[in-house]
C-alpha cells in the first residue's frame, strides 16, 4: 500500500525536510533528558533535600520558639522555603502520595537519604509549590519549596535554541528551493504555451545547474521544430503550387472537350483529387504557426451555422449555458482559423451522416465545450478510438460520397490539441446519434 504523498515538489521537498528535523528533534530532545536534565535535576533535588535537611536540625536544636522564628525568616529569605513546626501533629498512614512528576520521585529519594523518618510529599500540576511534610517525635515541620528549585533555566533556552534555530533553517530552505521551483515552473509554463501555439521568445535559462541544462534543451528544441515546421510549411506551399497547377490546366482542357459522360467523369475526379489535397494539406498544416487571437466563440460557431445553412443543412443552435450573465458572448485566446477548421469537419461529419443538428455552448469551472450531435447512426463505441487515426474511415469501401478522406477527426483532435483541450464522442441523449464534444481549458 502506497502512502499519500504532496503532489507539488515544494510541498515534496519540505516534507523530505521537515522529517528529517523531526527525528533529528527527537533524538536529541531524547538524548538532552537522558542525560543532561537527569543530571541537573538531581543536583537540583540533592541540593533542595539538604537545605530541607539544615532547616529541620537548626529548628530541631533550636531552644527557644523565638530562635525557630528567626530560622524561618532566614529560611524564607536566603533559601527561598517557608517553613513551619506544628508540636504534637501526626502525619496520616498514607506518608506518600503517589505523583507522577519525575522531579517529585527524585526530591522524594534524596529526602530519605537525608530523614529516616516518615516523609509527605505532595505536588499539584496547577501549583507553583511542593509541599514536604517532616515527622518528628514531638510533631511534623512543614515546608513549601518553589517549584523552580527543582528547574533550571537551560532547559528552556535549549529548547527554545533548537526550536528557533530549526525555524529559521527551516525557512532560508523553503525560500531558496521556491526560488529553484520557480524556474521549474517557468519552464513549464513555456513549454506548455509553446505547445499551444504561443509565439514566446527563448527562455532565460536560469537556477540550478539542472535546471539551466533543461532550460537550454528546451531552447534548442524551440528553435528545431520552429525550423522543421517553417521546413514543411514552404515544402508544402511548393508541393500545393505544383499539383494544383496541372489540375487547373487539365480541368481547362476538359473544359474545350464538350460534355460527353467521359468528361464528366474526369472533371469529378479531379474536382474530388483537389478536395483531397485540400484535405491532406489541411492536416499538415494543424501544427502550424498561425497566431493566436481573441475571439468571441459565439460569434465563430454562427458564422459557422449560417454557411452550413445556407447549404440547406438543418442545424439548430442552444443558446450558450453557465454564464452568471445572459449575453450571448464569450471570448478566448485561440487559434480562429485552425478552430474554424475544426469545428467545419465536426459540423461537416454531423451533416454528412444525419438529417438534423444541434449544437452550442456551455461553461464550467475549467473548460468551455462545443458540441455538435446529430440523429445519425453514429459511431459504435469499441470503433470511437479509432476514427482519430488519419486516413482511418468506417466505411472500409472508401466511397467519397459516403465519407471525407478519413482526416477530419484528426485535423479537430489536433487543433484541440494545440490548445490544450481535447475532443469526446459519445451518444446523443437528445437526438440518438453521435455527439462530439470540444473541450478548451478556459
Amino acid at each position: 500500500m502506497r502512502l499519500p504523498a504532496p503532489r507539488g515538489l515544494l510541498s515534496r521537498f519540505v516534507l523530505i525536510l521537515v522529517i528529517p528535523f523531526v527525528i533529528l528533534q527527537i533524538v536529541t530532545t531524547q538524548v538532552f533528558y537522558d542525560r543532561h536534565w537527569d543530571t541537573v535535576l538531581r543536583r537540583l533535588a540533592s541540593s533542595l533535600a539538604g537545605d530541607i535537611a539544615l532547616v529541620a536540625d537548626l529548628v530541631k536544636n533550636a531552644p527557644t520558639p523565638q530562635h525557630q522564628a528567626n530560622i524561618f525568616n532566614l529560611a524564607q529569605t536566603r533559601l527561598l522555603l517557608k517553613a513551619d513546626f506544628r508540636p504534637g501533629e501526626i502525619l496520616p498512614n498514607n506518608r506518600i502520595k503517589p505523583s507522577t512528576e519525575q522531579s517529585v520521585h527524585v526530591l522524594l529519594k534524596y529526602l530519605k537519604e537525608q530523614f529516616q523518618r516518615p516523609i509527605l510529599v505532595e505536588a499539584s500540576p496547577l501549583s507553583g509549590d511542593i509541599h514536604i511534610a517532616v515527622q518528628f517525635s514531638d510533631g511534623v515541620l512543614h515546608v513549601l519549596a518553589p517549584r523552580k528549585r527543582l528547574f533550571s533555566s537551560t532547559t528552556y533556552i535549549f529548547i527554545l535554541w533548537m526550536v528557533g534555530t530549526s525555524l529559521v533553517l527551516l525557512g532560508i530552505a523553503i525560500l531558496f528551493m521556491s526560488n529553484q521551483i520557480r524556474s521549474i515552473r517557468r519552464l513549464a509554463d513555456s513549454a506548455e504555451k509553446f505547445g499551444k501555439g504561443h509565439d514566446l521568445p527563448p527562455i532565460k535559462p536560469e537556477g540550478a545547474r539542472e535546471v539551466r541544462q533543461a532550460g537550454h534543451a528546451f531552447n534548442s528544441m524551440r528553435k528545431r521544430i520552429r525550423r522543421q515546421i517553417d521546413q514543411r510549411t514552404d515544402m508544402l506551399a511548393g508541393v500545393s503550387h505544383d499539383l494544383r497547377t496541372p489540375l487547373t490546366r487539365m480541368r481547362l482542357q476538359l473544359a474545350m472537350m464538350g460534355d460527353s459522360q467521359d468528361v464528366v467523369d474526369l472533371t469529378d475526379d479531379i474536382t474530388e483529387m483537389e478536395r483531397m489535397l485540400d484535405g491532406y494539406l489541411d492536416f499538415a498544416r494543424g501544427e502550424g504557426t498561425e497566431t493566436t487571437l481573441s475571439v468571441d466563440l459565439v460569434n465563430l460557431l454562427k458564422g459557422l451555422i449560417k454557411r452550413f445553412q445556407r447549404q440547406g443543412t438543418l442545424i439548430k443552435y442552444t443558446p450558450i449555458t453557465g454564464l452568471h450573465d445572459q449575453t450571448e458572448s464569450y471570448v478566448m485566446v485561440v487559434r480562429k482559423t485552425g478552430l474554424e477548421r475544426a469545428l467545419g469537419n465536426l459540423l461537416s461529419n454531423a451533416a454528412r451522416h444525419g438529417h438534423q443538428i444541434q449544437t452550442g455552448l456551455s461553461l464550467d469551472a475549467d473548460h468551455v465545450e462545443i458540441y455538435v450531435e446529430d440523429d445519425g447512426p453514429g459511431i459504435p463505441e469499441p470503433l470511437r478510438k479509432h476514427v482519430f487515426r488519419p486516413f482511418w474511415r468506417q466505411d472500409p469501401s472508401r466511397n467519397s460520397k459516403t465519407g471525407g478522406v478519413g482526416l477530419g477527426l484528426s485535423i479537430a483532435r489536433d487543433v484541440a490539441h494545440a490548445h490544450g483541450g481535447r475532443i469526446t464522442l459519445e451518444t446523443s441523449d437528445a437526438l440518438g446519434g453521435l455527439k462530439a464534444t470540444l473541450h478548451l481549458p478556459r
